[in-house]
């Protein structure tokens, strides 16, 4: 890592303790590093760490992903989940193929600012604040306060002096992940806990909380997309609202065979 001596106990942690194992870690190339940014998005770690090798075996490259089908796309996420990030990726690929890296990531389907702060940061240590869910945590609970964008960006800042953006990104978010947790922090165990104000109450963390899965529409939605990845399936079979919404999004078609009206992967 590149902390200097500033960053004091936070730096001393993360040498010990940071993730510093995980593959997408070991590369500054700009694709592989999105590719598992979006994987990233409300999935955890644990999956991805089974996902990401394989993806972008099959996709090393926008010109690979953008050579082939949604539907390969697609199939190859498998059940991550949210598989609209699957086709944002391929969409993306064949924009980054055709016109090459836009300046701002942010003009590629799906990518919001954190996700575009986290390239740039993680790929060329552009000196910008992402605030993951994480990260936020870990600055409010120092804070002792709810935080706008503003305050938040300026108290990242302020607890990663030291640290090139890269590494300030890499240990906040994994002192979010493995001790500054939502639901049980290990505060004893907090490289931050001298100047931490709330001493690990929750503050300012409704707008994390997820509903149920069991039940769900995503769910449903889930179970039309494991039929599809199997075989081309006759829609009266299938959820009728879930397709509906998957035709919508682009990730499934439905097309008529021997009379038959038939569900498959684009």
């Amino acid at each position: 890592m590149s902390a200097g001596r500033s960053a004091g106990p936070l730096a001393r942690w993360y040498d010990a303790n940071g993730r510093h194992d995980l593959a997408w870690r070991a590369t500054r190339d700009r694709w592989s590093v999105l590719v598992s940014e979006v994987m990233l998005q409300q999935t955890q770690v644990a999956r991805i760490e089974i996902a990401w090798p394989a993806f972008m075996r099959r996709f090393p490259t926008p010109r690979a992903m953008a050579k082939r089908p949604v539907g390969d796309v697609v199939r190859q996420w498998d059940r991550l989940g949210y598989p609209r990030r699957a086709r944002w990726l391929w969409e993306s690929a064949q924009t980054i193929t055709r016109e090459g890296w836009p300046a701002d990531l942010t003009s590629l389907p799906g990518i919001g600012s954190y996700t575009a702060a986290a390239v740039d940061s993680l790929v060329d240590d552009v000196d910008v604040v992402a605030l993951d869910v994480n990260v936020r945590r870990v600055a409010e609970r120092v804070a002792g306060a709810t935080l706008s964008q503003t305050a938040a960006d300026r108290a990242v800042r302020h607890l990663g002096r030291g640290f090139a953006p890269r590494d300030r990104l890499l240990a906040l978010m994994d002192l979010g992940a493995l001790v500054c947790t939502a639901r049980t922090p290990e505060c004893t165990a907090c490289p931050l806990r001298r100047r931490c104000a709330s001493k690990g109450a929750r503050v300012g963390e409704a707008r994390s909380r997820q509903k149920p899965f069991a039940g769900s529409f995503r769910q449903r939605r889930g179970q039309v997309m494991a039929a599809l990845r199997s075989a081309s399936t006759p829609v009266d079979q299938l959820d009728a609202e879930a397709l509906a919404s998957l035709v919508a999004d682009g990730l499934a078609i439905v097309r008529t065979t021997r009379g038959v009206p038939t569900a498959r992967l684009p």
